[in-house]
């Protein structure tokens, strides 16, 4: 048997662009796709920390098939090794064939950033030029490339809590032509009271980003807080908002933005306008459908979907097969 052909994290950058990744996910969430729960398993270690095993499943029926495996081994740590492995499997969903092996740390990335742009195609102002962005991780490099592909961004500020990643951060940016400047904690008040899009992608556990600060119309990008002890924005920031999500299952359940705000009272599960599902169907316009279009605040939070990374593997798969 032929051995399954993977593709590292370079060669995804290569087959994953981000216009045909963005369309990639607007399609497939207005399909009907198979998406059982995320699997967790405890794996016991001797004389170290449990890890943690998760397995994500989704598939078209009779046409693919995809599973991501992620291994969290907190021990690796103490071995200057990464915490995390992960790998892709897209098999045929009529045979059970593996077709591809994808690097997941990479596949994630870039799925990520393209559903925050995505959601911004339909919530952010279409006139949008000025992006701030929370956090300077990889994840923060793609969201950016992936807002500037469906926005014509001219200025980019970029605050983290380590001034040092930021720069890094900016002189990438600015090798690529693109006019970035660093965002102080002391600028960040106005900064953020200017901006049209804000994209945070950090492992804040408070907000950074606070409701009395935004201007109407500006956009709000969440991609972190991933758990529900974890937030970005603080209740106001909610409570201002026209709220958009992923998915209501996930986001409800697991995102801390919106979890702490209900705990408090300011924000109910009604609440939520519409997810994806609904915007790639043209069940709700997004934006265009809100009672004031240019002067209400949108706000999106995302927790990943399996169907996202579904999307983007049969997309490489196409790719590296012409």
């Amino acid at each position: 048997m032929t051995p399954t052909k993977h593709l590292d994290a370079q060669a995804l950058n290569q087959v994953l662009p981000w216009p045909e990744l963005i369309d990639a996910l607007d399609q497939v969430f207005a399909r009907e796709v198979v998406e059982p729960v995320r699997h967790h398993h405890t794996i016991k270690v001797p004389g170290e920390p449990d890890a943690t095993l998760l397995l994500m499943p989704a598939w078209i029926t009779g046409e693919y098939l995809g599973v991501k495996q992620v291994a969290v081994f907190p021990g690796n740590n103490t071995r200057g090794e990464p915490g995390l492995n992960g790998s892709y499997l897209l098999s045929c969903a009529k045979t059970g064939r593996p077709l591809l092996q994808l690097d997941a740390n990479e596949l994630t990335s870039r799925r990520t950033a393209a559903a925050s742009a995505l959601a911004s195609r339909y919530l952010s102002r279409p006139d949008s030029t000025a992006l701030l962005m929370m956090g300077a991780g990889r994840m923060a490099k793609n969201l950016i490339e992936a807002h500037c592909a469906v926005r014509s961004i001219d200025t980019i500020h970029v605050w983290n809590r380590s001034e040092a990643s930021a720069n890094t951060l900016l002189q990438h940016l600015k090798g690529q032509g693109l006019n970035a400047n660093l965002c102080t904690d002391k600028a960040l008040p106005g900064i953020a009271g200017q901006a049209d899009i804000i994209s945070c992608a950090t492992m804040a556990t408070e907000a950074i980003i606070h409701g009395r600060w935004l201007r109407p119309g500006v956009h709000i990008d969440l991609v972190g807080a991933f758990r529900p002890d974890m937030r970005e924005t603080d209740d106001e920031a909610i409570r201002q908002a026209s709220v958009f999500v992923d998915t209501r299952a996930g986001a409800l359940a697991e995102a801390g933005d919106l979890t702490q705000a209900i705990d408090s009272g300011t924000f109910k599960q009604q609440d939520v306008v519409a997810e994806f599902s609904e915007l790639c169907t043209g069940q709700h316009a997004g934006r265009r459908q809100l009672a004031d279009s240019t002067l209400q605040i949108t706000l999106f939070k995302s927790v990943g979907a399996a169907r996202e990374d579904l999307a983007a593997a049969i997309l490489a798969y196409d790719a590296q097969k012409s």
